[in-house]
């Protein structure tokens, strides 16, 4: 693929997560998390693009959100579990992302907030249709998901480079 074609990169967060006596990074998805991330799933679906790479939280409710959305693609990508992603910063997320391989065209990255909404807010310099002012309004609840697209290689991303194409909330 070139450079110079669109990538895309979907900004998701994890589902609702469960409360029980266990550490942060154990904690399980509440039954409203099952159903959402499986809406988010189709959601993500009915958008038409073919992912190359997940890159998903170690966390258990990342990695069960991503369990469930995955199943309502036509076609499951690559799938990396990345011990960074849990509690990091949005340029801790873009040094992750510049790693990327340059043959990925369209990455997902299952995360927890607030890294996944500080990303979203600081990869788009300019945003199209409504997609920011729902973004703004809505806040980045429980899976949710943000889509930035940009030109150029992995290496090249930085803040301000993208555009967001589109944003959904389950609150929508």
């Amino acid at each position: 693929m070139s450079v110079a074609e669109p990538r895309r990169i979907v900004l998701f967060r994890h589902a609702k997560a469960d409360w029980p006596p266990v550490s942060d990074h154990e904690r399980p998805l509440a039954e409203r998390g099952r159903t959402d991330a499986a809406v988010a799933g189709r959601k993500l679906a009915d958008t038409g693009i073919a992912f190359d790479l997940a890159l998903c939280s170690t966390s258990v409710r990342t990695r069960e959100t991503w369990k469930i959305a995955v199943h309502e693609f036509p076609q499951r990508p690559k799938t990396v579990y990345e011990e960074r992603i849990y509690e990091a910063s949005p340029g801790e997320l873009i040094a992750l992302l510049n790693e990327t391989p340059d043959d990925a065209q369209n990455v997902v990255l299952i995360g927890h907030n607030p890294g996944i909404q500080g990303l979203a807010d600081i990869l788009a310099g300019t945003s199209e249709g409504d997609a920011r002012e729902r973004m703004s309004r809505l806040g980045y609840p429980a899976a949710a998901f943000a889509i930035v697209s940009f030109t150029g290689s992995w290496k090249s991303l930085e803040p301000g480079a993208g555009t967001l194409t589109d944003y959904w909330a389950p609150t929508e």
